[in-house]
């Protein structure tokens, strides 16, 4: 009833979220001046020696996003503990468009489009993360610091003299800064195309001016300080996105993380956004490690939690529906029939995380594939919609059912739709098909695991494992199309292959840091207030392989 209410009264909606945002802040804000309380002089001698260490850089820029500061404040006192000369770099409320800005804060747009964020989420911004950092005495560099009053104007005059089409394409010194532009404007809207948004273009130069100021003062800051590492999250949009780009540009090492499913675990990769680099990770890191009954029989219970969500802090699902025969009841599907599933990603999500592969986008992916099932009356074709449409960070502007029903107002008879608010168990429904198609989603790591042929048509990260049918092409997607109906499931040694590839993602590339715990929020986490020396080298394997790894180049991967 208030939500519906409150999605009617938009202003209202607005100074809620706003609202919301700041009591979460003040919550889940780590205190490190409770932290370091009885060991100051420790902490004071661990500075002092770390004056001559390898300098890296925590670029966590957008100060506000407080789950990304308190991981990366907790890295900064990790990496200085063990002797890292740590600097710090935040966005100072100078940018004109960030990736912590959306839509649903703006139902005014020309509020956005006159002023970007600085009269409202800037004011919860830098100011808190100046707070956050300061106790522990780091060198922190504001973006100001290496900007002029002639950068902003000349960042605007580009923009203004150039339409859309160019700003997508247009590069500055080698940095694809209109790409990232794009991202961060597509990621406002929660959309995976701008057509049809009035204020997209004005809106989307702002993303622009903020794409080439981040290029600008990463690079000086870069030329400045000669760091060795520079570690921020994500790797994607404005301004993390460019922050690697000018890194990498520089020569130096790039580390990117991101929260994991399982909960205290998160995900770090090399060079690049894990999105992209565990796509093409050597499987020479996890195709001989040791295996036996008892680490199959962990997956195997991990795995069959996650269709409840219990051992993870992302889940989508309070109560989902296992019962079949309501499910076919609710969706029409008859399972006793040959039936393939096909599972979506986020739209907006899908385009800006997973590079084009056999098709030029997700949706082109799945009408071709309702085309072909529509010539196939004796197979059914389950399509089960993301639920992170309505129950993620940014609730999609664009439904793909909507897209599908443009062109299809009436489905062809073989093919149902599990919309994105059903609670039907994704689990449940696609263990009773014949094969999976999977565009990025994660789910072919799980659906291999439990048998499931997985045809894949973008780039999921099951991809190049010799585990799937990974189609480079329309034509290649519609040739494993043909095959359709499989065997009996995969062959045991796939099986087994694609478990041991699992295991690696869900228990060695997930890495635990004890120190955190859920937030408010249950897929949110926060810092626990501990004791400095949690944070010393031998107290916490998960901090010692994160750390040995932005320090060393070494793998991120936990072994057990």
């Amino acid at each position: 009833m208030i939500k519906e209410f409150l999605k009617r009264n938009k202003s209202l909606h607005r100074r809620v979220k706003l609202y919301k945002r700041r009591q979460r802040i003040i919550r889940d804000q780590p205190r490190w001046d409770l932290v370091l309380k009885g060991s100051l002089n420790q902490w004071q001698n661990a500075l002092k020696a770390a004056q001559t260490g390898s300098k890296i850089l925590v670029a966590t820029s957008v100060g506000g996003e407080i789950h990304s500061i308190t991981l990366e404040s907790l890295l900064a006192v990790g990496l200085t503990l063990r002797g890292a000369q740590v600097h710090i770099l935040l966005c100072d409320g100078i940018l004109p468009a960030c990736f912590w800005c959306d839509v649903s804060f703006y139902p005014k747009q020309d509020l956005f489009v006159n002023h970007g964020p600085k009269r409202d989420l800037c004011n919860d911004c830098f100011p808190l993360a100046d707070r956050i950092y300061k106790p522990l005495g780091l060198t922190i560099h504001r973006y100001s610091d290496f900007l002029t009053d002639t950068d902003y104007q000349q960042a605007k005059e580009i923009g203004s003299s150039l339409t859309i089409a160019e700003i997508e394409k247009y590069t500055l010194n080698g940095v694809a800064v209109g790409e990232h532009a794009l991202a961060g404007a597509l990621r406002f809207y929660a959309r995976a195309s701008l057509e049809g948004e009035p204020n997209a273009e004005p809106i989307l130069k702002r993303y622009f001016q903020a794409a080439i100021l981040t290029t600008w003062a990463t690079r000086r800051l870069l030329q400045t300080v000669k760091v060795e590492c520079a570690v921020f999250n994500h790797g994607i949009y404005v301004p993390q996105g460019l922050t690697g780009e000018v890194a990498r540009q520089e020569g130096v090492r790039v580390v990117n993380w991101n929260p994991a499913y399982r909960k205290q675990c998160f995900i770090f990769s090399h060079h690049q956004t894990y999105h992209h680099q565990l796509m093409w990770e050597p499987v020479s890191n996890w195709e001989t490690i040791p295996w036996n009954s008892q680490m199959e029989q962990e997956l195997m219970d991990y795995l069959k939690s996650r269709w409840q969500g219990t051992q993870d802090w992302i889940w989508f699902h309070e109560s989902p529906q296992f019962d079949l025969t309501k499910i076919t009841d609710a969706v029409g599907v008859d399972f006793s029939r040959p039936c393939i599933g096909l599972l979506t990603n986020v739209m907006w999500d899908a385009q800006l995380h997973y590079p084009v592969n056999a098709f030029p986008n997700m949706l082109e992916w799945v009408l071709t594939t309702i085309r072909y099932f529509a010539m196939r009356p004796e197979l059914q074709l389950l399509i089960r919609i993301h639920p992170a449409e309505i129950r993620g960070t940014l609730r999609s502007r664009q439904p793909l059912f909507e897209e599908i029903r443009q062109v299809f107002p009436t489905l062809p008879p073989n093919v149902f739709v599990i919309p994105p608010e059903s609670p039907v168990s994704t689990y449940a429904a696609i263990l009773q098909c014949n094969a999976a198609l999977i565009y990025g989603t994660k789910m072919g790591v799980e659906l291999t695991s439990m048998g499931i042929p997985v045809i894949v048509a973008g780039e999921a990260w099951i991809r190049n494992k010799g585990i799937t049918m990974d189609a480079s092409s329309v034509e290649e997607y519609v040739q494993y199309l043909d095959q359709l109906p499989l065997g009996d499931g995969l062959p045991e040694a796939i099986i087994k292959r694609a478990r041991k590839y699992a295991y690696h993602f869900f228990f060695r590339r997930m890495i635990p840091l004890e120190m955190t715990t859920e937030a408010s929020n249950p897929s949110e986490f926060k810092l626990q207030v501990c004791d400095l020396n949690e944070f010393l080298p031998g107290k916490s394997k998960g901090l010692d392989v994160i750390c040995d790894g932005i320090l060393t180049g070494t793998e991120f991967i936990y072994s057990h």
